[in-house]
């Protein structure tokens, strides 16, 4: 990632992203191995793993691709991308009412002080985003892989919403990709993305890399942590089945950009991380 002849013509600070990107990957697998505990119960009692195999999970796959084909009409005359967040927001509710998990907020009130700002999120499920998508209240644009859009009907959302992806190729692409993210910001439009890059093998929080606070400081709006507690217990990765239980949001305290520049980005990076380390152990209990 950290090629000459690709960074040549790039700025310091942004050298210093990439590097520090480039170096959390590396070290992602260490960190989660580090902070791993004992494993959890990772398959739901017999009846309740098959009644996931025959109905939960074929049930999700045929909303997902209801949902997918319904907003992929809206996408040829909705060009604000307004209505297919709305059909987004019914798919995700609709799948967690398939699963079983009902979502309480803590500190709902904290999401109506900012207009614009990037909320990061620990990342440790496929049921994450569904969860943020219902519970949200305000329309969001996402920050994903790019590997996410040849995905089918997932990947024809992201492409006709306006969602901004994550091209990891070279860090030109990746300073391109945080600069769209970054526009998308000072159009007016808040930014939903997971810091650690994906989902938590060991429902442990992971290396967190400093693109989120990279177009945070860039387009000077706050940066707030969102903690999600349940999701890893109701489908850990590489995981099948659905084991239905209560989901939270805990919704943290904004961290303000004012006057950083992205030198700041690793303070504010490990800002977060500990902010959403303390929630998590907090909850978790």
């Amino acid at each position: 990632m950290n090629d000459p002849a690709l960074t040549n013509n790039l700025g310091d600070n942004e050298k210093a992203v990439i590097s520090t990107e480039a170096q959390q990957r590396s070290g992602e697998t260490r960190s989660s191995a580090a902070n791993a505990e004992p494993p959890l119960s990772r398959n739901p009692p017999f009846a309740l793993r098959w009644l996931s195999y025959l109905l939960l999970v074929p049930l999700v796959g045929l909303a997902t691709a209801a949902f997918g084909c319904v907003s992929l009409l809206c996408g040829l005359w909705d060009k604000s991308g307004r209505q297919q967040h709305f059909i987004a927001r019914l798919w995700a509710r609709t799948l967690l009412l398939i699963s079983f998990s009902p979502v309480k907020i803590i500190g709902r009130e904290k999401l109506h002080e900012h207009e614009t700002a990037v909320y990061a999120c620990n990342h440790l499920s496929y049921m994450d985003t569904p969860v943020l998508f219902a519970h949200l209240p305000f329309q969001f644009r996402i920050l994903a892989k790019q590997s996410l859009w040849k995905t089918p009907f997932i990947g024809w959302y992201l492409n006709h919403s306006g969602q901004v992806p994550v091209d990891l190729n070279s860090p030109r692409s990746l300073i391109a990709s945080l600069n769209r993210g970054v526009t998308t910001l000072k159009h007016g439009l808040p930014l939903v993305l997971f810091p650690e890059g994906g989902r938590a093998a060991t429902g442990q929080l992971q290396t967190m890399m400093s693109g989120c606070a990279y177009m945070a400081i860039k387009a000077q709006v706050p940066l707030i942590p969102l903690t999600l507690i349940g999701t890893y217990e109701l489908l850990p990765i590489h995981v099948y089945a659905l084991h239905p239980r209560p989901l939270l949001v805990v919704v943290g305290d904004a961290i303000s950009t004012t006057g950083l520049t992205t030198r700041d980005a690793d303070a504010l990076t490990q800002r977060l991380y500990e902010s959403i380390s303390k929630t998590y152990a907090e909850y978790r209990e």
